[in-house]
């Protein structure tokens, strides 16, 4: 990290893309590479949604997901961004509801979004 660059390296299937796609939800609450592909539909308990949701990557039988990062600021303080998203009362056969995203000061411990 000193150095200021990094590689992510691995074979194919490995999960390169997929961290990627982790940070890019928990900092903008998006994925990029899901706008890409079209607007067609994916079936779900209460009506159908877009494959560009990023709620349809919560794995089939479960409740709740998230993803989170942290990262120290160019003001030199700890930060935590986080993106989550649940079924009704978590649970996996319930409807889903909206995804949330916060971003969290971890050295005063306060939400700021």
């Amino acid at each position: 990290a000193s150095a200021g660059l990094f590689a992510i390296t691995g074979p194919t299937g490995a999960g390169k893309s997929t961290l990627l796609d982790a940070l890019c939800l928990a900092l903008f609450g998006a994925i990029p590479r899901l706008s890409n592909i079209g607007q067609s539909k994916v079936p779900d308990i209460d009506g159908d949604i877009t494959t560009s949701d990023p709620r349809t990557l919560l794995r089939r039988g479960t409740g709740s997901g998230y993803a989170e990062v942290d990262f120290i600021g160019i003001d030199q303080r700890r930060y935590r961004a986080r993106w989550e998203t649940n079924r009704a009362r978590d649970n996996a056969t319930k409807k889903l509801q909206a995804s949330r995203q916060t971003l969290t000061d971890l050295d005063s411990e306060q939400i700021l979004s």
